[in-house]
């Protein structure tokens, strides 16, 4: 299995109807790829200081499957549009699990 984990940090301002449009379309996005094995994703617990403010971990069977995601139009839609615009910081890791 090979996971995708990605950290945002948001710029100051984003209201939760941006957060809640982004997840939306990233869950109808996921639901019409069968190379996503399992996708999760949510806003940062908020007890502890210094978290990033949001997750999303996908999980593959293979890297290509996880290129199909990665590289599917509609996700980098997603991300042009109503990702970036809010991001302030990201961090990624790719591995695998088993």
């Amino acid at each position: 299995m090979f996971r995708h984990v990605v950290m945002f940090e948001w710029v100051d301002g984003v209201d939760d109807a941006a957060i809640d449009a982004m997840a939306a379309a990233l869950d109808a996005l996921v639901a019409t790829i069968p190379e996503v094995v399992s996708y999760v994703h949510g806003p940062d617990a908020g007890i502890s200081d210094g978290n990033f403010d949001y997750v999303m971990v996908g999980d593959y069977a293979s890297i290509e499957d996880y290129a199909v995601y990665r590289d599917h139009p509609e996700h980098q839609r997603i991300i042009a549009e109503m990702i970036k615009p809010h991001v302030a910081k990201r961090a990624a890791v790719q591995y695998h699990t088993g």
